[in-house]
């Protein structure tokens, strides 16, 4: 089967976070299950109506750096939610295969940077469980940006930081909004992961904007190939009299 990537033509590869290398399956409990219950319980409330009151808070926030902030959500809802986190982060795990991808990167000599609109506190809980950052060359939180990556302002900003050329990248998530804002600012390859939770069948993905991959399991052994990867656009440049 073809690689859905031209890997010849990457130097950098942004990686989501939760749901592309971590198993949404955690965060899914977290906020669909766990916090409706912990939040009837704390306003003696019946299940079904803390459920429909705690998931219209959330939609009204989708999208915005809100969404993804900790410090929003324990006002908003009244709970401790780090010490929540704390108590169930058992339940963070890396999805399969995800290891191999990440060195099959490094070897190739491609930038691995973890772009995540994760708040810093789950972020530094999530990588002191699962040690993420040592399998990758870079961390960041949308956070430090001030804007989501959902938002222009955000890949501005991160683009600007970073240096790095938006044409010669690959945004691998499983967030499609993210993904399309992405492609507006000018991401040259972008991958919609279909399978962020291992516990959930693939989503049904019916757009045509971007390839689509179950998981980053199944890019490695395109990565591997036989003999060394073709220099990438990048090194080309490099590599070239001046």
């Amino acid at each position: 089967m073809a690689s859905p990537v031209a890997w010849d033509r990457v130097s950098t590869v942004l990686l989501d976070m939760d749901g592309t290398l971590l198993d949404l399956a955690f965060d899914n409990y977290f906020w669909r299950e766990l916090i409706p219950s912990e939040f009837a319980r704390r306003h003696a409330m019946a299940p079904t109506e803390a459920q429909a009151h705690v998931f219209a808070l959330y939609q009204g926030r989708a999208g915005t750096l809100d969404w993804y902030c900790l410090d929003h959500w324990q006002q908003a809802l009244g709970l401790d939610i780090v010490a929540l986190k704390r108590e169930h982060l058992g339940g963070v795990r890396l999805l399969p295969g995800v290891p191999a991808f990440l060195e099959a990167l490094a070897a190739s000599g491609l930038r691995r940077v973890i772009a995540t609109n994760a708040h810093g506190t789950t972020l530094a809980l999530k990588l002191e469980q699962t040690g993420l950052d040592r399998l990758v060359d870079e961390v960041h939180s949308s956070h430090d940006y001030g804007s989501a990556k959902e938002e222009q302002e955000f890949w501005r900003a991160f683009q600007s930081k970073l240096g790095f050329e938006p044409a010669d990248t690959l945004l691998i998530d499983d967030n499609l909004a993210v993904l399309d804002a992405a492609d507006e600012f000018g991401i040259g390859h972008r991958l919609a992961i279909s399978q962020p939770d291992s516990t959930r069948a693939p989503h049904a993905h019916s757009h045509q904007r971007h390839p689509v991959v179950p998981g980053v399991a199944s890019l490695t052994a395109a990565l591997v190939g036989e003999g060394e990867r073709p220099a990438s656009a990048s090194e080309r440049e490099k590599s070239e009299p001046d």
